[in-house]
């Protein structure tokens, strides 16, 4: 599928800033703080953050690649938003069946839907809200697949962020794949324009906000670590032990008060492989991504 390139320009004043991808280098005491913490947590994190009140951006390994897991259903349900209002009216509220068989292990929710099927909105809600493999996976077939993926981040700019392969392959990773990977820095230059810019229309961008504000499977990554009276929308994605302990979350999240929302991703995975993911470096990590832009 093709995705014709689109004005992203975000209508926030870090519009020029998103377009390069690449937040600026981690501040010393970001820097230090997060480099005792790999040493502590024995293994690798990347972050980037973009206030988009103010311009600034952070990042800390920020253009280290790392892979997506199912940090990719948020950008594949934004694909499918595009093509609905672009190319396939009608899409969205068009029922798609399936085989009992086809169904997978980490599918809870199209598992209950067998028997009726689900509309790509549907497979949007379960995909974003509870990380649904199936539903994933039937997103990406409304664009081509991985391929269409990658070149839906194309049309958006982003050079970095590939898809290679569909779930659950796509967990198995090692330090040096290049498959199903992206960079702090481009997936949260992604983000910002899905959720904050023009890359979609403003119902389909307000509905996405929507569905990310409702994700349960986050909360004790970057919504653990800000505050609790930000309001804030995320997506994770985790490799788990046998994939070097993967596991990261990209969020919007609109401190009290402010003009316009911080975009935040946050990826770690272990030097060492069988290791469980710690979900508590990427709730830190989002506490000193914060501190470093001045909210907190």
């Amino acid at each position: 599928m093709r995705f014709p390139l689109r004005s992203a320009t975000a209508v926030v004043t870090a519009a020029t800033l998103l377009a390069s991808a690449a937040p600026a280098h981690a501040s010393t005491a970001l820097e230090r703080k997060l480099r005792e913490l790999e040493k502590s947590y024995n293994g690798r994190i990347g972050a980037a953050a973009i206030d988009l009140a103010t311009g600034k951006t952070i990042g800390y390994r920020a253009n280290e690649r790392f892979p997506f897991n199912s940090m990719f259903k948020a950008y594949a349900c934004a694909a499918v938003l595009r093509k609905a209002r672009d190319t396939d009216p009608g899409l969205l509220d068009r029922v798609q069946r399936w085989k009992p068989d086809e169904v997978l292990e980490n599918s809870p929710e199209t598992r209950e839907y067998t028997d009726t099927g689900m509309t790509p909105a549907q497979f949007c809600r379960a995909a974003v809200t509870k990380s649904d493999g199936f539903a994933g996976n039937m997103l990406l077939k409304q664009i081509g697949g991985p391929a269409g993926l990658t070149t839906y981040f194309r049309s958006l700019g982003d050079r970095a962020s590939r898809l290679d392969r569909a779930e659950p392959y796509l967990t198995e990773w090692k330090p040096g794949e290049v498959r199903d990977t992206s960079t702090p820095a481009a997936a949260a230059t992604s983000l910002s324009k899905i959720t904050a810019g023009n890359a979609l229309h403003p119902e389909d961008r307000k509905r996405l906000i929507g569905w990310l504000r409702a994700s349960v499977t986050g909360a004790e990554r970057i919504r653990a670590g800000l505050p609790k009276d930000w309001t804030i929308g995320d997506k994770t994605g985790t490799g788990g032990a046998s994939n070097y302990g993967t596991a990261n979350d990209i969020a919007i999240a609109w401190p009290p008060q402010s003009k316009a929302p911080i975009i935040i991703s946050i990826f770690t995975n272990r030097n060492t492989n069988g290791v469980a993911p710690d979900q508590k470096v990427i709730a830190t990590t989002a506490t000193e991504l914060a501190k470093a832009l001045g909210h907190l």
